[in-house]
């Protein structure tokens, strides 16, 4: 029976479901650790919203209680309130997770403020504030709701002159606090607070129990506590680890968890829980909050392993300068895994491949893992429309390699990039481990154009088809494929961007960066129009892989030296300015075959199974396959039986 991925598209958006086919076949312990780590992945999700906007919450809490009861609300109105919701869902408040950018509402604000009284007389319940009707709700949401130029940024790195990073950026991670303000504190909590100012200077609400986030962080601590008789000693060692951590909040508990996390090499059900990554933080500093639980996709884990086995074979041939390759590489694993729940930063805008900690004093003594994520990949390319291909690449040639092997050469470079691009090099001693503090703003971007480039750097070498990643008689057009496409996603990805003329997403930044700069220093890539269109066709692949090469050695010396002036001018020079009348080429062919720029995914449902005496039995595994009944479910809005109706 044929599956169903593509399930609808919002605007731009496509919304997919994943499946985790493994799940059912876990053993009963592994399946109920998976439920409670899923539970804890959950009972973290509203501190991401509240991370990400500080009017978030409220709003989702307007909207879903319109939804839900919206009896006698005119169809139109109640049409764009719902269009609205699923995009918010989708990137967890009114700022779309690529570009930055708010969305807002298209009904007017007489609808909307029609919408929400009705919904109050058929029983909804509403944040109101201590005398406040609903008309006064609506009000003071009103710049959230309907003004693009309120908060019009979630994060902005490039915010133009004299203007200041922090406080262009609508993002809940600072109040009131500018960069140099920043520069001038010593934070003692840089990833797991908020700073804030007060009379008597700058002030870290650190997150942890007791704290900002106290009754999230609580619920994530009692599942967490309620896995651990279910998980193997490794595992149970690294959750002991994380709730100490979550109970303290100090940063000498973060890095015992981290090593205790990357030490548990064997475990088949795994979490990550936590503020983790910085791509939210303009000055690359705070964690934003996510939860993720997976198992091992066994049958697709032997390559990974071989090839992070080989890191250290890798490590004393790159191209950068001696001085910072890794002497000792230890510790560098790497699995398939099948996930069956993202929240928080992690989904439902989710990532391929994961290398963790971040920490680059743990990587370097410690090690990593990387996790390519198997049944995303899977369920993008079963979603991907061919017009894609076809619209983008510039002859027959090339769209017949894209098909053939688009998704092999795209797995093998995730790989690449997880196992042996963030896990490599080491920085100077002077840095103390902490690059991000001097590259600041660059820093994310410096990092995932280091990886790509290992990974395009790579790609060629013939031990890749030795670990059984690309077929070894067909190795050197997997390569040209995985060029080709590496091209021309410097193009496609400009659908995204449908207003302004800068890129504020490291990964969109990191891409655009390394195209151009091969546009500019090699002859790898030519730009070519046919029809009023424009290609960009990797026409060299010598001249392609040599170009990464160098690059990679002066990124590379970038991130070890803590170069901010060199990281500034390489991304201001190729990979922050969108040129505007390119970009509304792209947006318009896009648009004339109605494709979507993003994913949104449905998560698989995970619902326990009891006994007579309440207690959890097994787990069973079923596919929503609709956005807005699982993340009513997800807020309380619908209950267990609803949710499954």
């Amino acid at each position: 029976m044929s599956r169903k991925y593509l399930l609808e598209q919002i605007d731009d958006a496509a919304v997919v479901q994943y499946y985790a086919d493994g799940f059912d076949r876990l053993p009963p312990d592994q399946k109920i650790l998976a439920w409670h780590l899923a539970q804890a992945a959950l009972a973290g999700r509203d501190i991401y919203y509240d991370q990400r906007y500080r009017h978030a919450l409220d709003m989702r809490e307007v909207v879903e209680e319109i939804l839900t009861h919206a009896t006698g609300i005119a169809a139109e109105t109640l049409g764009d309130i719902r269009r609205y919701a699923k995009l918010f869902w989708i990137h967890s408040g009114p700022h779309n997770s690529l570009t930055a950018r708010k969305f807002v509402l298209k009904c007017g604000r007489g609808a909307f403020l029609d919408a929400a009284e009705i919904a109050q007389r058929n029983g909804a319940r509403f944040p109101l504030r201590a005398g406040e009707a609903v008309a006064d709700l609506v009000r003071r949401l009103d710049g959230p709701f309907f003004d693009p130029t309120a908060d019009a940024m979630i994060t902005n790195k490039a915010p133009g002159p004299d203007r200041d990073i922090l406080a262009a950026s609508a993002n809940n991670l600072y109040q009131d606090v500018t960069m140099a303000e920043v520069e001038a504190f010593e934070e003692r909590h840089g990833l797991n607070s908020r700073l804030v100012k007060s009379t008597g200077g700058l002030v870290e609400e650190v997150y942890r129990v007791g704290g900002r986030y106290d009754r999230q962080i609580r619920a994530i601590v009692r599942h967490l506590q309620a896995a651990l008789p279910y998980a193997p000693q490794a595992s149970r060692q690294a959750l002991e680890a994380l709730v100490r951590w979550y109970e303290t909040g100090e940063d000498a508990e973060r890095e015992r968890y981290d090593v205790a996390w990357v030490q548990d090499q064997h475990s088949t059900v795994d979490t990550i829980n936590g503020f983790i990554e910085n791509y939210l933080d303009a000055r690359g500093v705070k964690g934003a909050w996510e939860g993720m639980v997976w198992y091992v996709n066994a049958a697709r884990t032997e390559s990974l392993r071989e090839l992070a086995a080989a890191a250290a074979w890798f490590e004393v041939r790159m191209p950068w300068d001696p001085q910072w390759r890794r002497t000792d590489v230890v510790g560098v694993t790497a699995r398939a895994i099948d996930v069956v729940l993202e929240t928080g930063e992690a989904g439902p805008v989710t990532a391929i491949g994961v290398n963790l900690p971040n920490d680059q004093r743990i990587r370097e003594t410690y090690g990593s893992k990387s996790m390519m994520l198997a049944n995303i990949t899977e369920a993008y390319e079963k979603s991907q429309l061919p017009e894609f291909r076809r619209e983008f690449c510039w002859s027959e040639a090339e769209i017949a390699r894209a098909e053939k092997w688009g998704a092999l050469a795209s797995d093998a470079m995730t790989a690449i990039h997880e196992v042996l691009g963030h896990g490599s090099g080491r920085v100077a001693d002077r840095l103390r481990g902490q690059p991000q503090l001097f590259l600041k703003e660059h820093y994310s971007a410096v990092e995932e154009a280091r990886a790509d480039l290992v990974a395009l750097y790579f790609l060629p070498e013939r031990r890749i088809a030795e670990f059984g990643l690309v077929p070894e008689a067909d190795h050197d057009e997997v390569v040209l494929a995985e060029y080709e496409a590496y091209a021309r996603n410097a193009l496609v990805q400009l659908r995204r961007v449908r207003e302004g003329t800068t890129l504020e997403e490291d990964h969109m930044r990191n891409r655009q960066m390394i195209v151009h700069w091969l546009m500019a220093e090699t002859d790898a890539i030519k730009v070519r129009r046919r029809d009023g269109k424009t290609y960009y066709v990797a026409v060299n692949v010598g001249a392609f892989r040599d170009g990464v090469g160098r690059l990679l050695a002066e990124v590379q010396r970038i991130k070890a030296e803590g170069d901010y002036e060199a990281a500034k001018d390489l991304f201001e020079r190729h990979g922050v300015n969108v040129d505007p009348a390119l970009r509304d080429e792209i947006v318009a062919r896009v648009d004339r075959l109605k494709l979507p720029s993003y994913t949104g995914f449905v998560q698989p449902r995970l619902e326990a199974v009891t006994n007579a005496a309440g207690l959890i039995v097994d787990v069973r595994v079923s596919y929503p396959q609709d956005l807005e009944r699982q993340m009513l479910e997800y807020s309380g809005k619908l209950d267990a039986q609803e949710a499954r109706s």
